[in-house]
């Protein structure tokens, strides 16, 4: 591909979605609502605990592709799998949702990454996930061109803290300053900014565009207040985005604030990919209207697409919601 708008990079993953209560959870000994890395070991015990299952293609990253492919933006993934079942299954998937990935998969060690992600009645998500071969993209995985000549670059906070995938980063960041790119980054998860902050916060001022929700937001300002946290990344980062479930979402962007609602659902279903598809939203919104306020609206649209349905990604192209959004 010559050129694509925006480039995603993370963790390419098989999800594994199962519904689960929960006591359930607890049984695993998993702090619900966050993200576990787990070994091969634990990762076989616990699918062996789960019921029935759904298995698609998912990574956070990769649904904020995806999510942006169904909007209509030239798109590509960055992610690392392992020439095996899932392998297939994940790059067929990816590419059919109209994303471009070319990223060679590996021949050897570790198998293709999977997350199983627990669902309870209250639809919130807990994750296990074994990093496998997506743990290994590195700097020569990148398509270094493709970053430069794109407008965005959108980086998982997954991929932070991590020693075989800050070299990646690095690379990622070099080549967006070179081609002016900008850059976007999602915290990814309360836990992670608990255990990699200070990496993450040292990334802060080469950041354009910070995703959050209120708590990852709050953790790594090193404060409980959402005000106060969005004061101090703005110092950092021109725009901040902090996404706070039905409460809605408020941006920072240039020194003005706004609040955005959530978008009406009938029903939530199953909260996997929301964020990611939110961000998704945002993105392509920003880059239609330059204003935080209709790309919030817009990656709220986006976000109850995705919410009323088992698995973390649209069903449907989302081309329609920009109307929806008041974007002409």
């Amino acid at each position: 591909m010559d050129s694509v708008e925006v480039v995603t990079v993370g963790h390419a993953l098989v999800d594994v979605v199962a519904r689960a209560d929960d006591a359930h959870v607890a049984g695993l000994g998993l702090d619900k609502g966050t993200m576990t890395l787990v070994d091969d070991e634990a990762s076989e015990r616990i699918y062996a605990s789960l019921p029935e299952v759904t298995t698609v293609s998912g990574g956070s990253a990769a649904n904020t592709a995806v999510g942006l492919a169904a909007f209509g933006r030239r798109t590509a993934f960055i992610g690392k799998v392992r020439d095996d079942e899932l392998g297939r299954v994940f790059a067929e998937d990816i590419c059919g949702a109209g994303v471009h990935f070319a990223v060679a998969a590996a021949t050897d060690g570790p198998g293709t990454g999977r997350s199983m992600i627990l669902v309870t009645p209250d639809a919130e998500k807990t994750m296990c996930t074994n990093l496998g071969a997506g743990d290994l993209i590195g700097p020569d995985d990148v398509d270094v061109e493709l970053v430069e000549r794109a407008d965005v670059v959108y980086l998982e906070g997954y991929l932070c803290g991590l020693p075989h995938t800050d070299p990646t980063v690095k690379t990622i960041l070099a080549a967006a300053d070179r081609g002016g790119t900008t850059v976007a980054l999602s915290l990814s998860d309360p836990l992670w900014v608990e255990l990699h902050g200070a990496e993450l916060a040292a990334l802060l001022p080469r950041v354009d565009i910070l995703f959050a929700n209120e708590q990852e937001a709050c953790g790594i300002a090193g404060t409980p207040h959402l005000d106060r946290a969005l004061d101090t990344l703005a110092e950092s980062c021109p725009t901040v985005v902090v996404t706070r479930g039905p409460s809605g979402c408020v941006t920072r962007r240039h020194g003005r604030h706004t609040a955005v609602d959530a978008a009406p659902v009938e029903r939530v279903v199953d909260t996997t990919g929301a964020g990611d598809t939110f961000a998704a939203g945002f993105l392509h919104g920003l880059l239609l209207t330059g204003d935080a306020e209709a790309a919030a609206r817009l990656g709220s649209l986006a976000s109850a697409e995705v919410i009323g349905h088992l698995g973390a990604r649209p069903r449907r192209t989302l081309q329609h919601l920009t109307a929806h959004a008041g974007i002409g």
